[in-house]
């Protein structure tokens, strides 16, 4: 997918992009690709495949959830910034909060912010299960997403706990999500959540599996959620 079918390909899903955007997303590119050489941002970096698995995978979340009006948005583990800096680059009325455990890509990501004028971000360098217990930003967001960064029963006691009462939680994942789903049931009735809607799509050109899972919180996050860092993942919610 090169950058004017990029653009092409949102337009037919209704998002237009104008010529400030296009370039916030051709210089994202050149930058991704720049700092690669510096530290292992990502394990793809021809054209093609960033406009395509990168920024057209992470704006896909908007043909399913809406994401107009004045929205705060936490992404939780987003590496090199997916999917909430294309999201942003497309809605810049989000307030974006990044958090991520390594502090090379959070110096990236400010760099990232700075060359694409972006407003309205801020990138914390934290552990995702230490991040869920600052009231600094607990329970404070009205969508939390993560895409493909644990196994769903794990990402979400890391997510949940984040989102507002009555605000949503959204996971991106790949193949073999259904059974994901299945595995953290458990875990997203516990934390105070529910499925709202899910989503199956394939991805144009190589036609890979995509699903989005929209799940809405519905009642506070026990205050024991999230456990220490590691915890989760050795043990996910059963």
């Amino acid at each position: 997918m090169n950058p004017e079918q990029f653009v092409q390909a949102l337009q037919e899903k209704g998002i237009e992009l104008n010529d400030r955007q296009r370039g916030q997303f051709n210089d994202y590119f050149r930058l991704l690709v720049e700092w690669n050489e510096k530290m292992n941002l990502t394990a793809i970096t021809d054209e093609p495949s960033v406009f395509l698995k990168h920024f057209f995978d992470s704006v896909s979340a908007a043909f399913y959830v809406p994401m107009e009006g004045e929205l705060t948005l936490c992404d939780v583990g987003a590496g090199a910034g997916f999917p909430s800096i294309p999201l942003k680059i497309c809605f810049p009325n989000l307030s974006v909060t990044i958090v991520d455990s390594l502090n090379k890509r959070i110096t990236f990501l400010n760099e990232l912010a700075n060359q694409l004028e972006l407003t309205n971000v801020r990138f914390v360098h934290a552990r995702a299960e230490e991040f869920g217990q600052n009231p600094a930003y607990r329970e404070q967001f009205d969508m939390v997403t993560a895409r493909a960064v644990a196994r769903l029963s794990v990402l979400a006691e890391l997510c949940i706990p984040l989102a507002k009462e009555n605000g949503r939680f959204v996971s991106m994942k790949g193949a073999a999500a259904e059974e994901e789903l299945s595995d953290a049931e458990k875990a997203i009735s516990v934390l105070g959540a529910k499925l709202e809607d899910k989503y199956s799509f394939s991805l144009p050109i190589e036609d890979s599996e995509r699903n989005i899972f929209v799940f809405r919180k519905f009642k506070k996050t026990p205050k024991k959620y999230p456990r220490k860092p590691g915890i989760p993942n050795k043990t996910p919610i059963q």
